[in-house]
């Protein structure tokens, strides 16, 4: 049995830049080749469920993701998310029992250099092995319960209310 399934949802930790006249927009995955590059021998499966800005997601999204998550056969479940409304989709599947399901995202796209996925996500990892079943956030190196948390834009990094 898979002992850890993770969904894709795009946001920032997915997003690409194309050429000097576009913005940037989110692309495939790059988590499959973060977890091959550090040589991650954890059984998992990634599935892509959409390529969307968090800011773009629905309703109905959200009930794609709580689906998706509810009928994984995993216990230990890791969802990449945008951080504008990460909180907001973790809140929505937070009833969702028998399972640990860690959000993770990045403030900067996986594709630099300089960038906080490698390390938000094999946090998130780590945490979806050690932490019991529940729904938490994992960002900057910190787990938060979805609902009590915070993104401070203006500092780059999640906080308690």
């Amino acid at each position: 049995m898979t002992q850890l399934q993770i969904f894709t949802t795009g946001g920032t930790i997915d997003k690409v830049y194309f050429d000097a006249l576009s913005d940037f927009q989110v692309g495939d995955s790059g988590i499959g080749n973060m977890l091959n590059e550090a040589n991650i021998s954890y059984d998992y499966v990634i599935t892509p469920l959409m390529k969307k800005d968090s800011l773009e997601l629905t309703d109905d999204d959200r009930d794609l993701i709580y689906n998706a998550i509810l009928n994984a056969k995993a216990s230990n479940i890791l969802v990449t998310h945008g951080t504008d409304t990460m909180a907001v989709t973790a809140r929505h599947v937070s009833d969702i029992q028998d399972k640990t399901i860690v959000f993770t995202g990045s403030m900067l796209p996986a594709s630099h250099r300089a960038t906080d996925a490698v390390f938000n996500v094999g946090f998130a990892i780590a945490s979806a092995q050690l932490l019991p079943p529940g729904t938490y956030l994992a960002m900057n190196g910190q787990i938060f319960d979805p609902k009590t948390v915070v993104k401070d834009r203006e500092a780059g990094v999640f906080k308690n209310a």
